[in-house]
């Protein structure tokens, strides 16, 4: 895969999971609204009817104290009264919600009731909110089902059995102490319709206002969603214009580095096409080594330009007829650390630079311009500087003429382990033997190993 194309698969992921993190985001946020507007709405609910009981509550016990206390309640105690004027009952009739009214003793006697006045004067047992109401002095309220013997007038009297029950202290006319307790039983049906008609309107308010923000948000998430869409198209477009444009400045960039290692094999006319014969048998050792396909394309490229750091080497050492002092072969091996440099400015020669770095090093140590020793020397810098000490052997140079190919496998053969690697010099014969016309210093070039 190329890198532009590895670049856009990389992001046409991120877009993808990016667009997915916002749909998660989007259901994730459903969920909360969903839990959060049945949250809201329960505890709205619960707190409308809470306080629609106790509306109710307040209204009935101001209304049935407001009738009764002139009556029960003398010299601040309340009194046994089986036989109130017949106006009371009329008075609480005025009230239609009312079915039955009972006030009772913290002892438990019963003092007064308009139903089955029979009970008056007599005790009963203090259980359930009744008790509840005498035991901490406040009044409690609920809608609930009449199923108690005690309560069968009541259920008598009752259009069905669940009602609207009321347990309020009665208290002093100072109101600080209390006196009894008063048991109201009215209908539920006004404050039930009032409840279920707001319960109504607070789930329709809550749906609604969920909704309009689910779908505001809908709607962002769907924009940015395409806004990420439309820009990953712009960026992957500009990628490719981009990776293009490198494309075509690393050719150019090849094409000059090529024309200036052309340039230093013109300056010897007797090293003419010695690059191109380092470079093919280079790859042959290398493919004999199993190097995989990155690896044989750094030899590829380092076998090409492992001299092209000799541009800086002047002509008159170059192409010097004869043995070269001390200060000419320091001049000439510069070159090595030369030309890495030179390469290393090209992105695509990158892996190339170890290998014309150290083709000069040898497996003792003894070599250029880093001294590197045996394993310390990259396999591939030891492929080309075995391909370049091939060529020179077998070509002609200034200062002696060529050698056999007999002769040269045979220094070949002396110096493996000294200067070049073992593994190196055995696949190097490996390939000599199953491509021998390879090896020729004239072999065309189309023998090569494939590119």
């Amino acid at each position: 895969m190329s890198s532009a194309t590895a670049t856009g698969a990389s992001r046409s992921w991120a877009v993808h999971r990016s667009v997915t993190l916002l749909r998660v985001f989007l259901l994730a946020t459903a969920l909360i609204l969903i839990s959060g507007g049945i949250l809201l709405g329960s505890v709205l609910t619960t707190a409308l009817r809470g306080q629609a009981l106790d509306d109710a509550q307040r209204s009935l016990t101001e209304y049935v104290d407001g009738v009764l206390r002139p009556e029960l309640v003398q010299d601040g105690a309340v009194h046994v009264s089986p036989h109130l004027p017949r106006q009371i009952k009329e008075q609480l009739r005025r009230q239609p919600d009312i079915v039955s009214v009972k006030v009772w003793r913290p002892d438990g006697l019963l003092i007064w009731t308009n139903r089955a006045t029979e009970r008056i004067g007599r005790r009963f047992s203090l259980d359930g909110e009744l008790g509840d109401t005498i035991a901490d002095n406040q009044a409690h309220a609920s809608i609930s089902r009449l199923d108690d013997e005690e309560s069968a007038a009541e259920q008598e009297a009752a259009d069905h059995r669940r009602v609207l029950e009321v347990y309020a202290p009665l208290l002093s006319d100072d109101g600080l102490h209390p006196l009894g307790v008063y048991e109201i039983y009215a209908k539920p049906d006004h404050t039930e319709a009032f409840i279920t008609s707001r319960k109504r309107l607070i789930w329709f308010a809550i749906l609604g206002v969920f909704a309009t923000l689910y779908t505001a948000l809908a709607l962002l998430v769907r924009n940015a969603s395409g806004m990420l869409r439309r820009q990953a198209t712009t960026l992957q477009a500009r990628s490719r214009e981009l990776m293009e444009s490198y494309r075509r400045l690393e050719v150019s960039s090849l094409e000059a580095i090529e024309s200036l290692n052309a340039t230093v094999d013109a300056k010897d006319p007797y090293t003419a096409g010695h690059s191109a014969r380092v470079q093919r048998i280079a790859l042959a050792v290398a493919e004999e080594l199993g190097l995989p396909a990155p690896r044989l394309d750094a030899v590829r490229f380092g076998g090409l330009f492992h001299d092209i750091g000799k541009i800086a080497v002047p002509d008159s050492v170059l192409t010097k007829p004869g043995a070269l002092d001390d200060e000419e072969f320091a001049i000439v091996k510069r070159h090595p650390a030369d030309g890495a440099e030179i390469v290393s400015h090209f992105s695509r020669l990158r892996e190339a630079v170890p290998l014309i770095r150290h083709h000069h090093e040898r497996w003792d140590g003894n070599g250029y311009p880093d001294r590197l020793v045996g394993d310390e020397i990259p396999l591939e810098a030891c492929v080309v500087g075995l391909a370049d000490a091939w060529d020179a052997m077998t070509t002609d140079r200034p200062y002696r003429a060529a050698l056999s190919v007999e002769q040269a496998a045979a220094e070949v053969r002396r110096c493996r382990g000294s200067q070049f690697s073992p593994i190196v010099v055995d696949a190097f014969f490996d390939a000599f033997r199953r491509q021998p016309g390879l090896f020729e210093p004239d072999a065309p070039y189309g023998i090569a190993a494939s590119a």
